[in-house]
C-alpha cells in the first residue's frame, strides 16, 4: 500500500478538543482518578477517602483526601520532613522513612477523630500482613477506610508507596490491599522477615557496612548526612524503633510559627525640612566641585 499523508483539515481542527491541563502536563491519570473518586449516588454526601502517597526527591508526602467539585479537600497530612522531630535525622526518602510517614499519618488522623485508643493497629512492626478490623471497644465506630492513590508511580514490587501503605495499615487505618507488592514478596509468598528488615532500615545498615569495608571514600561521600547527624550502622534499627514509639506517643503536628510580614509600601516617604536643606547643600557642593575641576 502506498504511503498516504494524513492531512489534518479545517474539519479536524474545528472539532479538536484540548485535553485537561494536568493530562497535558503528565501529572494526572484521569481514568484512574475517575474510579477512585466516583461514588454511588445512594451514598449521598458520604465521602470517598483516598490515601494519597507521593514520593519526591527530598520528601515523602502522605495525605487523606476526598474529592469535591471545586477540588480535593485534605483532611490530614504527614510529611517525611517532620520525621527529624521523632529522631530520624537522615534518609528521609528511603523505605523505612516512607513506612514511618504512613504510620505518622494514621496515628495523627485517628487521634484527631478520637479513635486512637479504639484502633491501635500493629504496635510492634513485624512485617506480617495486618488488616484492621472492627473492634469490640467501640462497636458504633467503624475503622476509617481509604483507598490507595499512587498517582503515576509504577506499582512494582518493593515500591516505596507500598511502604507508606503498610505504615498506614499498621497505624490503624483500613486500606484494602494485598501483600503482593510489599518488599519480600516472592513466589506467591510474603517473606515477613525481609519486609521487617526494610521497615527498620537493615538494608541501609548492610550497605553502610559494605562501603566502610571498601575504605575508598565512598562511605563518607554517600552517607555524609548520616555521619553529620551521628548515625552509625549499629544505631539504624534502634533509631527507627524509637521513632515508631515516639510517633505513637505524640503524632500531633508541630505548631506553626506566626508569619509576620511587613506591609509593602511603594510610596516614597516625604523628607523633613532639615533633610531638604541638607540635600540642597550637597547639590551645591557637587556643582562647585565640578566647576573647580573644569577650570
Amino acid at each position: 500500500m502506498p504511503f498516504v499523508k494524513a492531512i489534518k483539515s479545517k474539519a479536524y481542527f474545528s472539532r479538536y478538543q484540548v485535553k485537561y491541563r494536568r493530562r497535558r502536563e503528565g501529572k494526572t491519570d484521569y481514568a484512574r482518578r475517575r474510579k477512585l473518586v466516583t461514588n454511588q449516588k445512594n451514598k449521598y454526601e458520604s465521602h470517598k477517602y483516598r490515601l494519597v502517597v507521593r514520593i519526591t526527591n527530598q520528601d515523602v508526602i502522605c495525605q487523606l483526601a476526598y474529592a469535591k467539585i471545586a477540588g480535593d479537600v485534605i483532611v490530614a497530612a504527614a510529611y517525611a520532613h517532620e520525621l527529624p522531630r521523632y529522631g530520624i535525622k537522615a534518609g528521609l526518602t528511603n523505605y523505612a522513612a516512607a513506612y514511618a510517614t504512613g504510620l505518622l499519618l494514621a496515628r495523627r488522623h485517628l487521634t484527631n477523630l478520637g479513635l486512637a485508643d479504639s484502633y491501635v493497629g500493629q504496635v510492634e512492626a513485624d512485617g506480617k500482613v495486618f488488616k484492621i478490623e472492627k473492634t469490640e471497644l467501640d462497636a458504633e465506630a467503624r475503622p476509617f477506610k481509604a483507598l490507595l492513590d499512587v498517582g503515576l508511580a509504577r506499582t512494582t514490587t518493593g515500591s516505596k508507596v507500598f511502604a507508606a501503605l503498610k505504615g498506614a495499615c499498621d497505624g490503624g487505618l483500613h486500606v484494602p490491599h494485598s501483600p503482593k507488592r510489599f518488599a519480600g514478596f516472592k513466589d506467591g509468598k510474603l517473606n515477613s522477615e525481609a519486609l521487617k528488615d526494610r521497615i527498620f532500615g537493615n538494608h541501609v545498615e548492610t550497605h553502610m557496612r559494605v562501603l566502610q569495608e571498601r575504605a575508598d571514600g565512598s562511605y563518607e561521600r554517600q552517607y555524609s548526612r548520616y555521619i553529620k547527624a551521628g548515625i552509625t550502622a549499629d544505631s539504624i534499627e534502634d533509631m527507627y524503633r524509637n521513632a515508631h514509639a515516639a510517633i505513637r506517643k505524640d503524632p500531633s503536628a508541630a505548631a506553626k510559627k506566626p508569619r509576620i510580614e511587613k506591609p509593602k509600601s511603594y510610596k516614597k516617604q516625604r523628607m523633613s525640612l532639615a533633610q531638604r536643606k541638607d540635600r540642597v547643600k550637597q547639590k551645591l557642593a557637587t556643582m562647585a566641585a565640578r566647576a573647580a575641576v573644569a577650570e
